[in-house]
């Protein structure tokens, strides 16, 4: 069971770091089942940043060498480059998130509902399945083996498959999960896709697992082609702040103090902070208890942690109005939230609030104001970048 609070982070953390160099890049790829040790388990507090990217990296450093270290390290700069890569093409999840909703009110295909049931008749399907539904993870190899036998083995559309996962992964993160199905499937990288073979499933299973009549070729899917690129959005926090700010964290960056260590300004500032349970909405279909408690909890730790916080019930306008008027708030800082569902719930508050004469700013921590921009093209001209932005450049 992950314990949602930032101490079960560090503490899962400080056990790891003397495992994340020569003995994570020997053994990562192997998913030896559920009490797997060989991998973090970071993921889940990396999500609500319970701990931060910079805190993990950090940590991973001073025990190893970056050369030692070089595969976690690059585990951890996915996430983020992900995200900026979506931050310029945010059309991207719009259309997944509007193909998800006319596929779950559609007709949808005969054997999707026995295959998220564990019933596919793939046993290792159905036990990834279990494993999926019962504890909120997955091991990243299992992850691409399991959306490679979706799409091209069962032929299942990639945008169910991955809002099965999106709602079952304590670890569920918009970016991460949208563009990893799609570069399964082909679109990501136009043209290269993910084929998942049963002697790659058996070698790192250690032979757990060996499904027969997989598919053996996948061709990639198409699409409508996306708008160009944009730039990453400018932060807005400078010049921007009144005299009576308050705090409203969310679901996507719960570690206050380091924040506001970026702006000592702003922190003086500060007379009421909030920390909102309500996470957005992930999906159209049920999302279980098991992940909607994780992150009630986490947010719950944060308001622990942080003197006289406010517990919102939602950011829905009225809700953020009512405590801005308590705490007579002629700002709300909140941090810059990335594409996804807590974006969806921010844009229209900005607008609510700003009808009432109060100002809604966003705060952009440096490690995504620094990387972002330069997850405009494959991940490898990113990885080039790494060596600089780890030492802050």
């Amino acid at each position: 069971m992950t314990t949602p609070t930032r101490a079960a982070g560090l503490d899962a953390l400080r056990a790891f770091v003397p495992h994340a160099g020569a003995d994570y890049r020997r053994d990562r790829n192997h998913d030896t089942g559920p009490a797997r040790t060989n991998v973090s388990g970071l993921s889940p507090y990396i999500r609500h940043r319970l701990v931060t990217e910079q805190e993990v990296v950090d940590a991973v450093l001073e025990r190893h060498s970056l050369h030692t270290a070089e595969k976690f390290v690059q585990e951890v700069f996915w996430r983020t480059y992900w995200k900026g890569w979506l931050e310029q093409r945010p059309e991207v999840w719009r259309r997944y998130r509007e193909e998800v909703r006319d596929l779950l009110a559609g007709d949808l295909p005969a054997h999707y509902e026995d295959v998220v049931a564990g019933r596919s008749g793939i046993e290792a399907m159905d036990a990834w399945v279990r494993e999926l539904v019962e504890t909120g993870y997955l091991h990243n190899h299992t992850r691409m083996w399991f959306a490679s036998i979706w799409v091209f083995t069962l032929e299942l559309p990639w945008q169910l498959g991955a809002d099965f996962f999106y709602r079952h992964l304590l670890d569920g993160d918009a970016a991460s999960n949208t563009l990893s199905w799609r570069w399964v499937a082909g679109l990501q990288t136009q043209g290269k896709t993910y084929l998942a073979t049963t002697e790659n499933i058996a070698r790192y299973t250690d032979g757990r697992f060996a499904p027969t009549g997989l598919a053996t070729e996948a061709r990639a899917l198409d699409e409508e082609p996306f708008p160009p690129a944009v730039p990453v959005p400018a932060d807005d926090v400078d010049g921007r702040v009144g005299e009576r700010v308050g705090l409203l964290l969310h679901e996507e960056d719960l570690e206050p103090e380091s924040l506001l260590a970026e702006h000592p300004s702003l922190a003086s500032s500060i007379r009421a902070v909030a920390v909102a349970a309500d996470p957005g909405q992930r999906s159209p279909a049920e999302v279980p208890t098991a992940v909607t408690a994780f992150t009630a909890g986490a947010v719950a730790d944060a308001a622990s942690r942080t003197t006289d916080a406010t517990v919102l019930d939602s950011v829905e306008p009225s809700a953020v109005l009512d405590w801005a008027s308590a705490a007579d708030l002629d700002t709300v800082v909140v941090p810059y939230a990335p594409v996804g569902p807590v974006r969806e719930r921010l844009d229209p508050l900005r607008i609510r609030l700003g009808a009432e004469g109060v100002a809604l700013v966003t705060v952009r921590r440096r490690w995504d104001g620094r990387a972002w921009p330069y997850a405009s093209r494959g991940f490898f001209p990113f990885r080039e970048r790494i060596p600089g932005l780890v030492r802050g450049r």
